[in-house]
């Protein structure tokens, strides 16, 4: 069964037995953590009796827009928090367009509005995505509202990695991982035009100059958060290409030239993700950075 199915049938028993967990926490790559978190709110929300949206009654028409609505105010960086479509007691928080980070503004606005009724007299949920991206002192009040959750509230967090929240953080949830999807790979016959382009881009850094280099890293110059998710596409296409690489070099022998100057690069792109999940990264300066170990490597 497709993982996120799997996942949605246990959730789906939990809500039909009446027996469901003030937190939650969803992690792994892609999209299915993100979507089935949305599921579960609007699920929790449905008034029918299927333990899933039915898609029909008031609340499951109310929920299902994708429009943002602010809360506490916006700013450069977007609602601090929004409904999920309209529904009142269905609460996202994820980072704001110009942000590296979920906020502590958004963390506390978000727990200001649990500390009120809920105004459709019913269960309330609230997201936390991008989780990945607090810091140390929002992972820290989110904690006191998971430790201590308001009635009949469910809070969950949607992560690509666990390992960025803090042990007691995932002490008090529920942890459903969701596994990676197939690996990317350039040469497939399926693998999209943009990661075919980045193959044959990269392919040719050794004829690239500095000017060129650094021209490409610009490119990422842009609001912060769409910056950085840029950064993490290249990263995860250039270490997609580079592992083609290390596995033709591989195979004509341990000592094959160019094989562990690519391993080399292999890390430090490593190492570029590590630094992109840093409060106040840089996004241009790690593009710059994975770029410049790549051309060294295959130069």
């Amino acid at each position: 069964m497709e993982a996120s199915a799997a996942v949605r049938e246990q959730l789906a028993r939990q809500l039909a037995s009446g027996r469901i967990h003030s937190g939650y926490l969803f992690s792994g790559p892609g999209s299915g953590p993100r979507e089935t978190a949305l599921w579960f709110a609007r699920a929790v929300a449905c008034e029918g009796r299927e333990a899933r949206p039915c898609e029909a009654c008031r609340a499951c028409r109310r929920s299902g827009g994708r429009e943002e609505i602010p809360l506490d105010g916006t700013g450069k960086s977007g609602p601090l928090l929004r409904h999920v479509g309209d529904h009142p007691d269905l609460l996202w928080v994820e980072r704001g367009r110009d942000d590296t980070r979920v906020r502590i503004a958004q963390v506390r606005a978000l727990q200001a509005a649990l500390r009120l009724r809920s105004l459709e007299g019913g269960p309330r949920v609230a997201v936390v995505a991008d989780a990945e991206w607090l810091n140390q002192e929002a992972q820290n009040a989110l904690l006191r509202t998971l430790e201590e959750p308001p009635p009949r509230t469910t809070l969950v967090l949607v992560t690509a990695s666990a390992a960025g929240l803090l042990a007691t953080v995932r002490s008090r949830c529920q942890r459903y991982a969701f596994p990676p999807g197939p690996a990317l790979d350039p040469d497939a016959p399926d693998a999209p035009a943009s990661l075919r382009d980045l193959a044959a881009r990269l392919a040719a850094l050794p004829e690239s100059g500095m000017v060129e280099i650094l021209e490409w890293a610009e490119t990422y110059r842009g609001g912060r958060a769409e910056a950085a998710e840029g950064v993490h596409a290249l990263l995860a296409g250039a270490s997609a290409w580079l592992r083609g690489e290390v596995r033709a070099r591989a195979a004509a022998g341990p000592d094959a030239p160019g094989l562990a100057a690519r391993l080399d690069a292999f890390r430090e792109l490593q190492a570029c993700r590590k630094a992109l999940a840093q409060r106040n990264a840089n996004p241009q300066m790690v593009a710059e950075r994975a770029l410049l170990a790549l051309r060294e490597a295959v130069g």
